[in-house]
C-alpha cells in the first residue's frame, strides 16, 4: 500500500478504537473482544482496552484475569443469542476487528479480513446473519477467514459498527476512481470511434477514386459529389460531407453505402 492508504487504514483504526460504548453490556462485550489480538499486536486496542478497563473500573480487573481467548469466545457466543441486543453484537464485532482485523487499500481495491478459531467463528457467522451483514467465509489452514472485499462491503460494515469521517475519505477515495474510470471508458469508445469513422473514410476515398477513374459512377450525379467530396476529406463526418455536396446527411449515407458496392463488385469483376 502507498503510504496515503496506509494513513487512511490507520485513521480508520483510530477511529473505530475511539469508540466508546456508554452502556455496560457493550462496555464488557468489547473489552473481551479487544483483548484477544493472538499473534498481533495493536497500539489502538490498546489504548481502547485501557479506556474500557477504566470505564469498568473493578469489574473489568476481574474480568481480564481470564483467559483472553475463553473471554472472547464466551463474548461471542453471548452475542450471537436471539437475546442478545443489537449493541452488543456490533461491539462485539468492532472489538474483534480491532484485535484481528486486516483492512487492505492496495492497487485501489478495498478488502478487510477477520481470521478467528473455528469454535468462535460459528457465532461469528450467527452475529453477521442478524446484523444482515453479507460476509464471504473462508478456511485457511485451520482457522476461519471472513472476509469483505470491494469498498461498498467494506464501508457498509464499518459504517454498521460506528465509522464516521476517515469512512467517508474512503468513500471519496472510491468516487473519484470512479469518476476516473468512467471518464476512461468514454475517451476510450471516442478513440475506437474516431478509429472506426477514418478507417472507413480512408476506405471510401480510395473505391471513390478508383470508381470516378474507370467511369463507374457520373461525377455530376449525387453519388459523384460525394465520391469527390470523400476524397477531398477522408475524415470528415457524414454531417460535414452533406454540408460540402449540399445534400441531406441521409443522402450521404446512402452514397457512400453506393461506392463501397460498386467498389466491391468492380474487385469480384477484376478477379474473374
Amino acid at each position: 500500500m502507498s503510504r496515503s492508504e496506509l494513513d487512511l487504514v490507520d485513521a480508520i483504526r483510530h477511529e473505530l478504537a475511539a469508540i466508546i460504548p456508554e452502556r455496560r453490556c457493550c462496555q464488557r462485550t468489547e473489552l473481551a473482544a479487544i483483548a484477544d489480538p493472538g499473534r498481533r499486536e495493536n497500539i489502538r486496542a490498546v489504548r481502547t482496552i485501557h479506556l474500557l478497563t477504566t470505564r469498568l473500573d473493578e469489574e473489568a480487573h476481574e474480568v481480564v484475569g481470564s483467559s483472553a481467548a475463553a473471554r472472547s469466545l464466551a463474548s461471542a457466543r453471548t452475542a450471537a443469542t436471539p437475546d442478545a441486543g443489537q449493541h452488543c453484537r456490533r461491539a462485539y464485532l468492532r472489538g474483534r476487528l480491532l484485535a484481528r482485523g486486516s483492512l487492505s487499500l492496495a492497487a485501489g481495491r478495498a478488502h478487510l479480513e477477520l481470521v478467528l478459531p473455528p469454535a468462535e467463528a460459528r457465532f461469528v457467522a450467527t452475529i453477521l446473519r442478524r446484523e444482515s451483514l453479507s460476509v464471504i467465509q473462508r478456511e485457511r489452514r485451520g482457522r476461519t477467514v471472513f472476509v469483505w472485499k470491494g469498498e461498498e462491503a467494506v464501508l457498509h460494515l464499518l459504517r454498521n459498527l460506528g465509522g464516521g469521517a476517515a469512512l467517508s475519505a474512503l468513500e471519496a477515495r472510491g468516487v473519484g476512481r470512479q469518476m476516473r474510470n468512467s471518464l476512461n471508458r468514454v475517451v476510450n469508445a471516442d478513440t475506437a470511434n474516431l478509429r472506426r469513422t477514418i478507417k472507413a473514410g480512408l476506405r471510401q476515398a480510395t473505391a471513390a477514386r478508383r470508381l470516378l477513374k474507370v467511369g463507374a459512377i457520373d461525377d455530376g450525379g449525387a453519388v459523384g459529389r460525394v465520391a469527390i467530396a470523400r476524397i477531398g476529406e477522408p475524415d470528415a463526418s457524414l454531417s460535414e460531407l452533406a454540408e460540402v455536396t449540399g445534400l441531406s446527411r441521409s443522402s450521404v449515407q446512402r452514397a457512400l453505402a453506393a461506392i463501397e458496392v460498386a467498389a466491391r463488385a468492380l474487385n469480384e469483376e477484376t478477379l474473374r
